[in-house]
């Protein structure tokens, strides 16, 4: 079983806008919601691959109720955990002219400490040997940085795997709780190691000290240039396959996804990365948050080679 914790989901919104310009009226061409947030963003990519995933998250108020209704008509399994606060609304606006995509996320509820104590314990009672599960996505206010190791520890205490998707204080104490995985992109990885010079061309020097850090296994997503992977002596970078991006958000969700799920089927890690890469390119090439359907990605599948890089 997979599963995906969401602690602070929210809808996304998107419209498609001809050109940006400031200071005027913008008429939107198209428009679309989706339930989102990283951790549903993998289970909805699971989905779209078949697994059997189920969904866990914080949601509160009418967002919250449209988030439900949204996983709900796409058949995945949630145990969704009822905040005060209201669920956050992100909104994206993309600029077809020049390809480019603008993100506003709101910072989401405040998480009372029952409503904190109420999804460890939902925790607690699902993390059973051999599961995995996707921790993604940022901490809403009130919950404190130290959570998610909080619940790396829970889940590896009973025998499951955790891969943890954050960034900031909450991934450096994460992998101090030691996840089977982590999921940073580069950006999160210079701010990690405090450094500003690095590169992907030098990404490989970094590895070691990313698995100093306590994570026994590394995948940074380097957008349109693909993913490395890590496992610790051996290493791997797949180039993404070409398609014609239309919308990129949510698309290292997908990646994660399609690792896990490939890692879940008993492939080796060159091919789990591959099945990663082609997700996130399946996702990149639609609108919205959606995710690639499974002849889809097995094509581009066949396009990802992933090649073996000399970590340190």
């Amino acid at each position: 079983m997979i599963y995906t914790l969401s602690l602070n989901p929210a809808l996304d919104v998107e419209l498609t806008v001809p050109a940006l310009a400031f200071d005027t009226v913008l008429r939107s061409e198209s428009g679309r919601v989706d339930p989102g947030g990283k951790g549903f963003n993998v289970a909805r990519t699971l989905k779209a691959l078949g697994a059997d995933g189920i969904a866990l998250g914080l949601v509160g108020g009418r967002a919250g109720d449209l988030l439900a209704a949204g996983l709900e008509a796409e058949g995945i399994a949630g145990y969704l955990i009822r905040v005060a606060g209201e669920t956050r609304t992100n909104f994206s606006v993309v600029d077809r002219a020049h390809a480019h995509t603008f993100k506003v996320n709101q910072p989401g509820p405040t998480v009372r400490p029952e409503e904190q104590t109420a999804l460890l314990d939902e925790v607690r009672r699902l993390a059973a040997p051999g599961d995995w599960w996707v921790l993604s996505g940022s901490l809403p206010p009130g919950i404190p940085a130290a959570f998610y190791a909080e619940i790396v520890r829970l889940i590896q205490a009973a025998g499951g795997k955790a891969v943890l998707d954050s960034s900031g204080e909450a991934l450096r104490l994460g992998c101090a709780a030691g996840p089977a995985l982590i999921k940073p992109n580069l950006e999160e990885v210079r701010e990690l190691l405090r450094r500003d010079d690095l590169s992907a061309a030098s990404l490989p020097g970094a590895l070691p000290a990313l698995h100093a850090l306590g994570a026994r296994q590394v995948l940074v997503s380097l957008g349109e240039a693909g993913a490395v992977l890590s496992i610790g002596r051996r290493a791997w970078l797949a180039e993404s396959p070409r398609v014609q991006v239309r919308n990129p958000i949510g698309a290292g969700d997908a990646l994660i996804a399609g690792t896990v799920w490939a890692f879940s089927q008993g492939e080796p890690p060159d091919a789990a990365l591959a099945w990663g890469v082609a997700c996130g390119a399946a996702a990149a090439g639609l609108d919205g948050t959606a995710a690639g359907d499974f002849e889809t990605v097995r094509a581009l599948r066949g396009q990802v080679n992933p090649r073996p890089l000399s970590p340190g």
